[in-house]
């Protein structure tokens, strides 16, 4: 499967959990975007149009730990950390948007990573 091709699929799985998601705009939403190398995630206001939380694997904070962005260690790191903030926002409830990622490796272990520091989706 070529580049162009896989590139249109997740395209295409993206618009449709944005469709889903979108419904209900009244909850935030925790948009995830992963990289060969990194893994990004914000909790985002759709109402405001505004990021509220961000953590990445870019933070000083994980590269004064960690070495490597790419792997399944990181995206819990990021999680964790996500959720954390979250948690001290009063942030409870919210979406999670996989960007049209497919749910496994990185994206569902960042996902179980929030889901531990005690925020729901």
């Amino acid at each position: 499967m070529s580049v162009s091709m896989r590139y249109r699929l997740r395209l295409r799985r993206k618009l449709q959990v944005k469709r889903r998601v979108q419904r209900n705009k009244n909850k935030l939403r925790l948009s995830v975007f992963k990289s060969v190398s990194h893994i990004y995630a914000q909790i985002v206001d759709d109402l405001q149009n505004k990021t509220l939380l961000s953590a990445s694997t870019m933070s000083r904070e994980f590269k004064s730990t960690k070495k490597n962005g790419g792997n399944i260690e990181a995206a819990k790191w990021v999680g964790q950390a996500l959720g954390k903030k979250a948690m001290e926002q009063g942030v409870k409830e919210l979406y999670y948007d996989r960007n049209g990622f497919i749910y496994h490796g990185r994206v569902k272990a960042l996902a179980d990573a929030v889901r531990e520091a005690g925020v729901k989706f």
